[in-house]
C-alpha cells in the first residue's frame, strides 16, 4: 500500500512531544480561510510512498527522536485512513511514539471499526478545533463541525489522550463568547491533556500567490502573542469550573 505524501519534515519540535519526524499527508476536505498549506488540498497531489519508506526516514535520525516519534499531519491524514493505520501499526512495531494531528473532520461513526484499529496504534491525538460554533465553523472552513465533535466524543470513549489546538484570528476566533464556549466544551472531557492556543499569521501569502489562489484574509492583521495569551486565559477560565 502507498500513501500520498506532500512532504516530510525532520526534527520537528512543535508537532507533539519531543523531537519528531513530521509527515504531511496530501488531501483535505476543508478550506480554512487561514490555511497555510493550500498545496495539500488536492487529493491527487503529493508523492506516493510506502510506510517502510517513511520509517526508513525515521531510522536515519532515530538517535535524535529518542523522546519524540512520528506525527502525521497535513492536509488531513484521516482522508487516507487505511494508509495512516498501516504506518502507525508498523511504527508501533518498532517502538515509535505515534501522534495524529487532525481536524477530525473525516471521522464517521459508520467507520468506527476502522477507526478502532487506528486508535489502538495511536498514542496521542492533537485535535484542531477551528471554531466551536457550527455556523461560524462553516464560514471559516466551508464545512460543519459535527464530525469534529463526534470524533471528540469517540476519543473520550476510548480514553485516548488529546491535545486541543485552537488558532486565534482577529475578527473571527478572537471572540470572548466563542472562547468561553470553547472552554466549557473542552471542560467536559477528562482525556484532554493540553491546550495550545496559536496566533494566526499571514506568512502563507506568498505561497497563495505562487499557486494563483486569492488569499482570503488579506486584510486581517496577524494575531499577537498577547492576544493568544488573552484567548487562552478565557478558555482556561471556563474549562476549570467544568472539571
Amino acid at each position: 500500500m502507498t500513501g500520498r505524501i506532500h512532504s516530510i519534515e525532520s526534527f520537528g519540535t512543535v508537532d507533539g512531544p519531543g523531537i519528531r519526524l513530521v509527515v504531511f499527508f496530501q488531501g483535505c476536505p476543508m478550506r480554512c480561510l487561514y490555511c497555510h498549506n493550500p498545496d495539500t488540498w488536492k487529493n491527487a497531489g503529493g508523492t506516493e510512498m510506502t510506510a517502510e519508506e517513511i520509517l526508513d526516514e525515521y531510522e536515519k535520525g532515530r538517535e535524535f527522536y529518542k523522546n519524540g516519534g512520528i506525527t502525521a499531519t497535513g492536509g488531513e491524514p484521516l482522508m487516507q485512513l487505511d494508509f495512516l493505520t498501516e504506518l502507525f501499526t508498523k511504527a508501533k512495531g518498532k517502538g515509535i511514539h505515534t501522534c495524529l494531528d487532525t481536524s477530525g473532520i473525516a471521522f464517521t461513526r459508520e467507520n468506527a471499526e476502522r477507526f478502532d484499529v487506528l486508535t489502538d496504534v495511536c498514542d496521542l491525538v492533537m485535535l484542531d478545533i477551528k471554531h466551536i460554533d457550527d455556523a461560524e465553523h462553516k464560514k471559516l472552513t466551508s464545512v460543519s463541525n459535527k464530525n469534529v465533535k463526534e470524533y471528540m466524543d469517540y476519543l473520550a470513549e476510548k480514553n485516548k489522550p488529546v491535545w486541543i489546538r485552537h488558532v486565534i484570528v482577529p475578527g473571527i476566533t478572537l471572540n470572548d463568547d466563542a472562547l468561553a464556549r470553547l472552554g466549557k466544551y473542552i471542560g467536559r472531557y477528562r482525556n484532554v491533556k493540553a491546550l495550545d492556543v496559536l496566533p494566526y499569521h499571514s506568512m502563507a501569502k506568498k505561497k497563495y500567490k505562487e499557486l494563483g489562489i486569492d488569499y482570503p484574509l488579506k486584510d486581517t492583521p496577524d494575531a499577537t502573542k498577547e492576544q493568544a495569551l488573552y484567548a487562552r486565559e478565557i478558555i482556561l477560565k471556563n474549562i476549570r469550573p467544568s472539571l
